[in-house]
């Protein structure tokens, strides 16, 4: 589907219903798709789990690499087999700042240029290449840029903290039995937060803002809900305002900010397409840097609190992403979120998978 596809033509207004709601939609240019992605930055594994002078194989979107970290302790990434008989490449080793193939001893540098062959006097032929990928590490994450050009923006962080320090804590690995899409658009869901974590319908009020082509906001600003006698005496004493705002990258990584004006979670989910059609992913917490002992003292709990908010939606929704085989046919008013997020990621550079992950 283009970009100017029956997606965009069946949006529908907060004020208006769609007088065709179940109209045979085109194909999808993007969102869903399991043969290819948004061209942007995508986690490819945890800082921690490349040390120093190691190289390992990694996939993503049925690429496959060898993935090392220098003597430096930067990271690149190859295209996993050696051009000259197709040996793999993470069967090799780190040779300082190179990475050397472990069949002929063929050797070459962070861009994929062969730089020696043994049994070959002098430098080596300059045509002997492999692909490189640009990659870069950021909160805990090695990042790699899927895309035919070199990388436009920065890696993804909450627009609250960009240019700011802070700590981060990266959480366990999981696997959702859904596209990362699904995932993503399940939390601007406005009517799910009703049915399925039971808040008042009327709690949220999202307001979609294209940022950037690869950047959009979904920003809600209200109170605390009156739904127990709990949240009732907190809404007595706190009478401001209540912040949820999502902002998402490439429709595969988003981040979410919450919580009271004296005190806003960060959290990250960092998503990615596998095969299958499945997510994998990490939830990143963060927590701007202390500047005080008692900031110092508390912020690992916020870290904490940030992670256990994380965990409180991702669990009253498993049973959505275990179960689900997404179909949008019949868009309603109260969809208009839903709607914007596949309208600005139908908008965006595609870049193909190696094979088709279903």
């Amino acid at each position: 589907m283009q970009a100017n596809s029956v997606v965009g033509r069946i949006f529908v207004g907060r004020q208006s219903q769609s007088k065709n709601l179940t109209r045979e939609r085109e194909p999808y240019s993007i969102f869903t798709r399991t043969d290819c992605v948004a061209s942007g930055w995508y986690w490819l594994m945890p800082s921690k789990s490349l040390k120093r002078n190691k190289v390992i194989p990694a996939n993503i979107v049925g690429h496959e690499l060898a993935v090392f970290r220098k003597e430096s302790g930067e990271v690149a990434a190859l295209h996993a087999y050696c051009p000259h008989m197709g040996a793999h490449l993470a069967e090799g080793k780190v040779d300082g700042e190179q990475l050397r193939c472990f069949f002929h001893n063929w050797c070459y540098d962070d861009k994929g240029v062969c730089t020696d062959i043994p049994c070959v006097k002098g430098k080596a032929p300059k045509a002997v290449t492999t692909k490189s990928w640009t990659v870069r590490e950021s909160h805990g994450l090695i990042w790699i840029w899927l895309g035919d050009d070199n990388p436009a923006e920065d890696i993804p962080i909450h627009p609250e903290l960009k240019g700011a320090a802070y700590d981060y804590s990266v959480g366990n690995f999981f696997i959702k039995n859904c596209h990362p899409n699904v995932v993503m658009v399940n939390a601007i869901d406005e009517q799910h937060f009703h049915t399925v974590h039971n808040l008042p319908g009327d709690v949220l009020n999202m307001e979609p803002r294209r940022i950037t082509s690869n950047h959009i906001e979904f920003k809600n600003t209200g109170t605390i809900p009156n739904t127990n006698a709990f949240t009732t005496t907190i809404g007595k004493l706190y009478k401001e305002a209540l912040t949820y705002n999502l902002d998402y990258w490439y429709g595969s990584t988003g981040t979410v900010t919450l919580g009271p004006d004296f005190l806003h979670l960060y959290l990250m989910f960092a998503l990615r397409l596998s095969a299958g059609g499945k997510t994998e992913g990490y939830a990143v917490a963060f927590a701007k840097k202390p500047t005080n002992m008692l900031q110092v003292i508390l912020n690992p709990f916020v870290l904490l609190i940030t992670k256990l908010a994380g965990l409180y939606f991702a669990k009253g929704d498993t049973r959505i992403f275990n179960s689900i085989k997404f179909d949008f046919k019949t868009p309603i008013a109260a969809d208009h979120s839903v709607l914007a997020f596949i309208q600005h990621l139908e908008k965006q550079k595609q870049f193909y998978c190696a094979a088709d992950a279903s």
